[in-house]
């Protein structure tokens, strides 16, 4: 029996031709009709109820941790500093903001001219309430970027203090215990928005409001990671060159740039990250919900909903169960050790996650699939394809380490081509470590991806449309099924960067009496030596742990792509009708030149973003070499740390501006120029961006953590060597924090964006008009790609043998 796909049949509505149906009218299943033998036969809304109630327990672990973290010891000169920190980047977030609101001004009008004047079932209520959920969905965004900066700028103070004890274990664990914290806010808030959405609003315009939701998150997530990734590089490379210029410290405090560079810190690898994996878990869901309603059998679509929301919250308790266990391993170890690999309870975290999931999978899949008539197999073949993908968040960081970590073949090859070769080998050799990354975590995705798909083929046809494409969606689901642990260990890594930078700008050691006053104020005898080996130490292990997650979000990115994309096509051909579907060939020219194009756009994205950086870290580096005081002063004038930050920030956002709007009327371009040119694009953006962002990130964290092993394991400040792998190291700072990492929600964007573009173009469905209207933004999108060069490139005469002349004189 082939299934009812109610989503794909009927005439169209409201101004929609053929018997095309959007996405944005697919009305939900009614929740209360399905029930759940296997756990005492209660209803799907119910079952949902108790699912929020485990995400309000997960938000309330969140907010516990939050308090217990505000409340460890810290030494005033160094909660100073923290707070200095949380000052300026709670300034650079205030701006942030506003400029989210003009961004959304592009967006808002689209959702507007959809839904008010083409596609007007509901009446200008619907118009509100989408634009609402859009606003809620970027609103979520931005305040769980402002949530992880205020706890990452409690907790660096805090890791810095507890350096000072001389023992290992607390400097690892307060950053875990943040992580963590950041983890579960962030996924609870994520489901309890979701569930709210499908439990509460009529189900005849819920779906409307679950694709406003994640456009808004998707706007908020790719303008935050954007312009955090171009300020926190700007602001890193500004530091990061003078300890060439000037041999001095990373974190000098008479660096005008060492302030900046940590708001960058928390800008780029919290704010950024924080707003990412917000928008990459409702995204992700958005793609599943929209399959389901588009392919699987009408009646069994409830079904498919309630599972797959109700194991997203027992995955919270998954991730708090291993990490409480983890804990209670890693305490009994190391609390009392003078040595410990910090990496250890971080993989080991990882991995007990991982198992976890999976079981949980297994287990409550049997309780609410076991009984779907006529498919006795079904509970556990789904599980068996999410397991590919929970196993892909723990295989993806162990591959990330061959090619990233301190102990890694491939960071040691940079360190010694950097010794003979100086910073012209340090960098071939990054790159070559990126391109090996790349092969290797591209063949076990597709692996994995591949093992999804076998199992696949054993699911009956006749309850779902292409249940391959539904593994695919269920894979990127699994990534993110440890999704607070997978947050936890990327979040560590700005805490560490931070805590160092504390430690170094508070000059603790020079407080008079500082001895005497830890001895009796925190009963503390200080090892000043230590604590500085302990934090530089720790900052590795972060990096390597900040470059495993960028992967995984990726993953996600490109494979959650696939399964929006396939709704999109699903629409296109009223239910892949086979006479539609020769469209999706190459021998249909539009097709194979979307798919052309698709690359095109990925080089220029990561061109203009490291543009932003080079040229605002050059106006960075000159009015840091003209203001810089080293003889005079211990520590740069808060008015010259507040003009870098000011760079920074600009920059940051005439970037961001560009960039952003260069997508935004490209993405409309390519709707209007044919339906099938633009799912050749959107599956071009995936593809590419994929090996792009593995490559740039995998590179960028070798060269970042070679001249960790130069600085902590050589001891090799202000050497020759040093300098090499500072020069590779901010070759590689917009590559890892900038370029790549951005690749993910402006993936996500697109498809999302995409699929409101392509129903536009179908509901106008006037050649003329359509061919003006591709005409017109694509004209608009070129313009912005022009000024992401020619108006962010450095304005300044080229130089002539005079300079040089009298540089010599």
């Amino acid at each position: 029996m082939a299934p009812t796909l109610t989503a794909c049949s009927g005439s169209g509505e409201a101004g929609h031709t053929g018997s095309h149906k959007s996405e944005f009218d697919l009305p939900l299943p009614d929740l209360h009709a399905v029930t759940f033998a296997g756990l005492g036969g209660i209803s799907g809304w119910w079952l949902l109820l108790i699912g929020m109630l485990i995400c309000i327990g997960g938000f309330t672990f969140g907010l516990v941790s939050y308090m217990k973290l505000k409340n460890l010891p810290v030494h005033q000169s160094m909660k100073d500093v923290s707070e200095l920190i949380y000052e300026t980047c709670k300034a650079y977030l205030l701006q942030q903001g506003k400029f989210l609101l003009l961004l959304f001004a592009f967006i808002g009008s689209v959702i507007f001219v959809y839904f008010g004047f083409l596609n007007t079932t509901g009446g200008w209520g619907r118009v509100v309430i989408v634009l609402l959920f859009a606003i809620i969905g970027m609103a979520g965004s931005y305040g769980i970027a402002w949530y992880g900066i205020r706890l990452n700028t409690f907790a660096n103070s805090r890791t810095s203090f507890a350096a000072l004890e001389g023992k290992p274990y607390n400097v690892y664990n307060i950053p875990m215990r943040s992580g963590m914290s950041v983890g579960m806010v962030l996924i609870s808030t994520e489901l309890i928005l979701m569930l709210s959405i499908m439990m509460f609003l009529p189900a005849d315009i819920a779906t409307a409001c679950f694709l406003g939701f994640a456009i808004g998150e998707s706007l908020g997530a790719s303008a935050l990671r954007i312009a955090g990734g171009i300020f926190t590089k700007i602001a890193d490379i500004g530091s990061d060159l003078m300890k060439i210029v000037f041999k001095i410290g990373e974190d000098d405090p008479r660096n005008p740039g060492t302030i900046a560079d940590c708001t960058g810190d928390n800008a780029g690898d919290s704010v950024g990250p924080s707003a990412d994996g917000f928008e990459t878990y409702g995204v992700t869901g958005v793609a599943l919900i929209t399959f389901i309603l588009l392919g699987v059998q009408a009646d069994l679509q409830a079904h498919f909903l309630v599972w797959i929301f109700f194991i997203r919250a027992i995955m919270l308790i998954a991730s708090a169960l291993s990490y409480f266990g983890n804990s209670l391993w890693a305490k009994a170890k190391y609390a009392d050790a003078d040595e410990m690999e910090f990496e250890t309870p971080l993989t080991s975290l990882v991995w007990i996650t991982s198992i976890v999931s999976i079981v949980l999978t297994f287990l409550i899949s049997s309780l609410m699939l076991s009984d779907v008539p006529g498919q006795p197999n079904l509970w556990w073949q789904l599980s068996l394809i999410i397991s590919f993908g929970t196993l892909a968040g723990a295989i993806i960081p162990e591959l990330v380490k061959v090619f990233t970590g301190v102990k890694a073949k491939h960071v040691e090859e940079v360190v010694k081509s950097a010794k003979e070769g100086g910073p012209s080998l340090d960098i071939l050799s990054g790159l070559v470590a990126g391109n090996f990354s790349a092969y290797w975590l591209g063949i076990a995705i597709v692996g994995l991806m591949g093992g999804a798909y076998a199992v696949s083929t054993q699911i009956s046809g006749d309850i779902m449309l292409a249940p391959g494409v539904f593994a695919l969606g269920l894979v990127a689901f699994g990534f993110l099924g440890m999704g607070p642990v997978t947050i936890a260990v990327d979040s560590y890594g700005p805490v560490t960067d931070n805590a160092q930078s504390v430690y170094e700008l508070s000059r603790i050691e020079a407080v008079p009496g500082i001895e005497d006053e830890l001895k009796r104020d925190y009963a503390i005898t200080p090892n000043f030596e230590r604590a500085k080996y302990l934090l530089e130490m720790n900052d590795g292990a972060g990096n390597t742990f900040k470059a495993t997650a960028k992967p995984v979000l990726i993953g996600t990115a490109a494979v959650g792509a696939t399964t929006m994309v396939f709704s999109i096509i699903m629409g296109l051909t009223n239910g892949l009708q086979p006479e539609l579907l020769s469209n999706l060939s190459l021998l249909h020219v539009p097709f194979l030149l979307g798919l052309i194009t698709g690359g095109a756009i990925i080089y220029w994205f990561t061109g203009a973003s490291m543009q932003a950086v080079t040229t605002g870290a050059f106006r960075a580096v000159e009015f840091i070499k003209a203001n810089i005081n080293l003889e005079d002063s211990e520590k740069a004038s808060v008015a010259d740390s507040r003009k870098v930050v000011e760079i920074c920030t600009q920059y940051a956002q005439k970037g961001m501006f560009n960039i952003f709007l260069g997508i935004f009327f490209a993405t409309l371009a390519f709707a209007f120029v044919e339906p099938y040119f633009f799912i050749g694009y959107l599956i071009s953006i995936a593809i590419f961006g994929l090996y792009q962002a593995i490559f740039m990130a995998n590179a960028g964290g070798a060269w970042d953590n070679a001249k960790k092993i130069v600085e902590v394991d050589l001891k090799a400040k202000g050497t020759e060597l040093h300098d090499a792998s500072i020069v590779g190291d901010t070759v590689g700072d917009p590559f890892k924090d900038t370029s790549s990492v951005a690749l993910n929600p402006v993936i996500k964007f697109t498809t999302l964006f995409g699929m409101l573009a392509i129903e536009l173009s179908l509901i106008i469905a006037n050649p003329v008009i359509n061919a003006i209207l591709a005409v017109v933004f694509g004209l608009a999108s070129m313009v912005m790609v022009w000024r992401s060069f020619y108006s962010m490139r450095i304005d300044q005469p080229m130089l002539t043998a005079a300079d040089f002349a009298e540089v010599e004189a």
